[in-house]
């Protein structure tokens, strides 16, 4: 059955890119696969360790050592066969950000490195690419869809921050990565831009949300 017949839509005709694969992105890119977007773009220069196994679904104990992007490559085709998904083994870096990812209707950003963040905030905001980020520090967690030359950077929305917590906790990993993943698939299915600019807050047990000018 195709996914439109299973869902009722699908991302058929959509690139989307995730970059980095650990526990925000694993959810970000089945959710992506399930959608049926017709391309995926798998960023990171990890490799799987025993602590990412909590909260890292896409891998097992099999994995460890392995580069994360490819682990993940094969686990999303099995899932989702007729999808195109390239594995970039790559560390982002102001100077070292692939070609690929000029050809994507929208960048899921799921690393705590903020260095990462400027450079591929950056990087949306010349290109004019949606960038749905977000990020989990023990139970807190926050996503923010950026939306060029509509909503404000994601340094005004205060999601250049890096991890502080020792704390990786699965949960909220899935909770984040969910949100990222709804959040981004409803705006390329409609290009509502009220979804942009709204700073989503989890904490322990609550959300808030903060439309941002």
């Amino acid at each position: 059955m195709s996914k439109e017949e299973t869902q009722g839509f699908s991302l058929k005709g959509f690139t989307c890119a995730v970059i980095g694969v650990g526990g925000l992105g694993c959810n970000i890119a089945v959710h992506l696969a399930g959608a049926g977007a017709t391309r995926l773009i798998l960023v990171d220069f990890d490799t799987v360790s025993e602590a990412n196994l909590n909260r890292q679904f896409l891998y097992t104990k099999d994995d460890i050592g392995e580069k994360k992007v490819f682990c993940a490559k094969n686990r999303l085709q099995a899932l989702s066969p007729e999808i195109n998904i390239t594995a970039l083994p790559v560390k982002i870096r102001k100077d070292c950000i692939p070609e690929e990812l000029k050809g994507a209707d929208m960048i899921f950003l799921a690393v705590d490195n903020k260095g990462a963040r400027e450079d591929i905030s950056l990087f949306c905001e010349e290109n004019k690419i949606p960038l749905m980020t977000g990020g989990i520090d023990g139970f807190y967690g926050k996503a923010y869809l950026y939306i060029p030359d509509i909503t404000p950077t994601l340094k005004k929305a205060g999601m250049l921050d890096g991890k502080r917590a020792k704390t990786n906790i699965s949960a909220a990993a899935g909770i984040i990565g969910s949100l990222q993943a709804a959040t981004g698939i409803q705006y390329l299915l409609t290009k509502d831009i009220s979804l942009g600019g709204k700073l989503t807050v989890f904490d322990k047990d609550e959300f808030h949300t903060l439309m941002l000018k």
